[in-house]
């Protein structure tokens, strides 16, 4: 595509992507195994304007929340390397562009004569609307747990103090909704929370699946500290929650079971993430969710005589670390056929630990070990997980 066409899409987009906008339809798709179709859409989050990226692959759908500028570079790309159709429409007009074999792009718009006032109006109302049904747990219906935990009131009101909390449960269970056509209905599905802590996630997972959805699950969480362990068997017996126990234990040396379906990992620290993720690996798990936390072990190893300029600041060398050892770790998920995807958490302005790695097993494995090990030399490093998972070079 050339830089005018792109800059014609990117313009558009600009334009479209207010409160006012009702959808966008991605349709035609280049490759109908990578991706059938997406479809777009404005929600209120917190107050703050985002745009839901819905992708359909498969019978799956995957959803990522997206600022605006975020958006536009997304929603570019899609119609870059992706579909060749896509229709918008908003209170404000409509549009529609046709992408052709060659990347050349066409843009028909029409414009719609409506009242600002009674737009601004419908837009609020749609807004609000949306981001009430963003919340898989509704605010107002009181969750034993989460009163328990302190989250909600007796009468289901969220606490002022525990917001935050309450939006990243709902965000972690948008992730599990995702993922729900990769479990099974008809026997029990077995997941393992590693580094559970307090629970807050494990009891919300537990609650959704088994209490709202109705699936045959039993759910493990593991932790290395025991008071915390018994605080949240004592809570998982009084909720009744009879197939979610915890126990105490190290991620790399935990054998409690030959087969798992899911593997969830937040925020374990540093290589714990590594050995989490070499264990779904090892036990064939069809889901993998992992929030890593304290990538160290790239951050000790790295170096190159070329980037030194740029790694004498601990801050972007700290950051650089991060960002390239998540990379590597969903390029070898991918290495042992995962379809992996980095998402973003929860907004920023929380907590700089707010990647979230999501990996569904596909079978087919990607071919880049090529590529993985000249990045590794390129940094001088050696990550766990690559020791754990990629051959020894012979």
């Amino acid at each position: 595509m050339e830089a005018q066409d792109r800059e014609k899409l990117e313009e558009l987009f600009q334009e479209f992507l207010s409160e006012a906008l009702l959808q966008i339809f991605f349709s035609n798709s280049s490759d109908k195994e990578k991706m059938l179709k997406a479809k777009a859409r404005p929600l209120l989050i917190g107050g703050k304007l985002v745009f839901q990226l819905e992708e359909f692959v498969g019978k799956q759908a995957f959803h990522k929340n997206l600022g605006k500028q975020e958006a536009v570079h997304a929603f570019t790309g899609l119609l870059e390397n992706q579909f060749r159709q896509c229709e918008l429409q908003s209170e404000q007009g409509w549009a529609q562009v046709l992408v052709s074999k060659k990347g050349k792009v066409t843009v028909k718009k029409s414009a719609r004569t409506v009242k600002m006032g009674a737009a601004g109006e419908a837009s609020t109302r749609r807004l609000v609307h949306n981001r009430q049904k963003s919340y898989v747990l509704e605010e107002g219906t009181p969750v034993p747990f989460l009163v328990d935990l302190g989250v909600m009131t007796k009468e289901g009101k969220v606490v002022r103090a525990k917001y935050d909390k309450f939006r990243q449960i709902n965000r972690f269970l948008e992730f599990i909704e995702d993922i729900l056509p990769q479990l099974s209905r008809e026997r029990e599905n077995t997941i393992i929370d590693f580094g559970c802590g307090k629970s807050y996630l494990t009891f919300a997972m537990y609650h959704y699946l088994k209490v709202v959805k109705g699936y045959a699950i039993r759910v493990i969480g593991l932790d290395l500290k025991q008071d915390v362990i018994d605080h949240c068997n004592q809570l998982s017996r009084k909720y009744h929650f009879d197939t979610l126990r915890f126990y105490h234990g190290d991620i790399a040396s935990y054998e409690g079971v030959d087969h798992v379906d899911m593997v969830v990992t937040l925020h374990a620290c540093d290589t714990a993430t590594d050995y989490a993720l070499a264990k779904a690996v090892n036990w064939g798990a069809q889901v993998i969710l992992s929030v890593p936390c304290c990538q160290h072990e790239w951050n000790r190893q790295m170096q190159n005589e070329q980037m030194k300029l740029i790694l004498q600041y601990g801050l972007l060398k700290e950051r650089l670390a991060a960002l390239y050892t998540d990379g590597l770790r969903a390029e070898l998920l991918e290495h042992e056929g995962y379809r992996t995807q980095i998402l973003e958490f929860i907004d920023m302005e929380h907590t700089p630990k707010n990647i979230l790695i999501r990996a569904v097993k596909q079978g087919k494995k990607k071919e880049n070990e090529k590529e993985i090990r000249e990045l590794m030399a390129f940094w001088q490093v050696e990550p766990t997980l690559a020791k754990l998972l990629l051959r020894p070079e012979s």
